[in-house]
């Protein structure tokens, strides 16, 4: 996916020339976004799947959700390997912040996915189109979000739109990991929103996951008779 998306962004449209190593940028962000995609997207059905474990067993239902994005968080693990790899091999000078900066981010991102998870997994149970929906919403969320082109492109024509995109968790934290891991040129909601305002995306997770864990407490306890 990255090969085809850095040939055809790159190479034909000549998008990031003004962008330090986009190459390891864009696959940066293709890494980040495919750790959400891959929790949220297994999560939706996670709890219809174990239908006949939670029958059978009486456990904590959200371990059923942990489980799977422990899962994708292996494989991210992974897949920095190869991204530290061919930073190094890019040239990329790294900055000693990225020790605990990336770290704390992953965190942040991996509870905005199982807010997302929770929530999907729950309203899934009762309602069985919400795979389907999920599936469109995130191919436009896809675009939405600055992962295969630079922020800085939205920023030069709708300035307006590029801080209503970074209010975006995904989209925040996938830029801070750039700025962080890549290129300080990286447009982040820090130095581009900048104020108070730039923690709304902080707000938003942590709003959203409290939300997602009542929502998902509150269903639970009919998840067995409704599998």
């Amino acid at each position: 996916m990255f090969a085809v998306l850095y040939v055809v962004f790159v190479k034909f449209f000549k998008l990031g020339a003004d962008v330090p190593h986009f190459a390891v940028y864009l696959l940066t962000g293709l890494v980040f976004w495919n750790f959400f995609a891959e929790i949220t997207n297994i999560g939706v059905g996670a709890i219809v799947d174990k239908g006949d474990l939670l029958r059978k067993i009486n456990f904590p239902k959200y371990v059923v959700i942990i489980s799977t994005a422990v899962s994708a968080l292996v494989n991210l693990l992974l897949n920095f390997v190869v991204v530290i790899t061919f930073a190094i091999w890019s040239g990329v000078d790294f900055s000693w912040d990225a020790l605990y900066l990336v770290p704390l981010l992953v965190i942040e991102l991996f509870v905005v996915a199982i807010a997302v998870s929770l929530l999907l997994s729950a309203v899934y149970v009762r309602i069985r189109d919400v795979n389907y929906i999920w599936e469109v919403f995130m191919q436009v969320f896809f675009y939405a979000t600055p992962v295969v082109y630079p922020l800085s492109m939205v920023t030069d024509k709708w300035p307006w739109l590029a801080k209503l995109m970074l209010i975006n968790p995904v989209a925040q934290v996938i830029q801070d990991i750039r700025h962080v891991l890549v290129t300080p040129q990286t447009v982040t909601v820090w130095n581009y929103v900048g104020g108070i305002k730039a923690l709304v995306p902080v707000l938003i997770v942590v709003g959203l996951f409290t939300f997602a864990v009542m929502f998902f407490k509150k269903r639970a306890p009919y998840f067995a008779e409704e599998v």
